[in-house]
C-alpha cells in the first residue's frame, strides 16, 4: 500500500526531526549542568550540608549520568532501527523500480513485435488486393470468352445441321442417280 508507506515514511522523518531537536536540547542541558556542577564544588556547600547529603548528591548525579547514558544508548538503537527501516524501504523501492523497468522493456518488445506483424499483414493485404483485382479482370475476360463460346457453339450446331442437310441432299441425289 504505497500511500501507507509514504505516510509512514513522512511520520518517520517528522519523528526523526523532533528527536534531533530533543537531542540538541538534551545536550545543551547536559552541557549547562556540567558547566554548573564545578561552580557548586568550587564555591563550596553551605555548612548545613553534611557528608551524607554530599554522597546522596553524588549518587544522584551518577544515577542521572547512568540514565543519560541509557537514554543515549536507546536513542542509538532507535536510530539504528530507523536506518535499517529506511534502507529496507529504499531497497523495496529500488526493486519496484527495477520491476517497472523490466515490464516497460517487455511492453516495448511486444510493441516492436506488433509493429512487425502489422507491417507483414499490410503486405499481405496489398497482395490480397492485387489478387482480387486480377480475379476481377480474369472473371470479366472469362465472361467474354464464355459468351463467344456460346455463340460459336450455336453457330457450329447451325452449321452442322446445314451440313447434314446438304449431305442428306447430296446422298439423296447420289441414290437417285444410281438408282436410275
Amino acid at each position: 500500500q504505497p500511500t501507507k508507506k509514504i505516510a509512514d515514511a513522512k511520520l518517520a522523518k517528522d519523528f526523526q526531526a523532533v528527536l534531533k531537536e530533543f537531542q540538541k536540547a538534551q545536550r545543551l542541558a547536559v552541557e549547562r549542568e556540567a558547566a554548573y556542577a564545578p561552580f557548586i564544588t568550587q564555591a563550596g556547600l553551605p555548612q548545613s550540608y553534611n557528608s551524607t547529603e554530599m554522597n546522596n548528591g553524588a549518587d544522584k548525579l551518577a544515577e542521572q549520568r547512568t540514565q543519560l547514558l541509557e537514554s543515549r544508548r536507546q536513542e542509538l538503537v532507535f536510530l539504528d532501527n530507523e536506518i535499517v527501516f529506511n534502507e529496507a524501504i529504499i531497497e523495496e523501492r529500488d526493486q519496484g523500480i527495477q520491476e517497472i523497468q523490466h515490464q516497460i522493456t517487455e511492453v516495448n518488445e511486444i510493441f516492436k513485435d506488433l509493429a512487425v506483424l502489422v507491417h507483414d499483414q499490410g503486405a499481405m493485404i496489398d497482395d490480397i488486393d492485387t489478387h482480387i483485382d486480377n480475379s476481377v479482370a480474369a472473371t470479366s475476360q472469362a465472361k467474354g470468352q464464355l459468351s463467344k463460346a456460346a455463340k460459336t457453339q450455336k453457330s457450329n450446331s447451325s452449321l452442322i445441321c446445314l451440313l447434314m442437310v446438304i449431305f442428306g441432299v447430296v446422298l439423296l441425289i447420289v441414290i437417285i442417280v444410281l438408282a436410275a
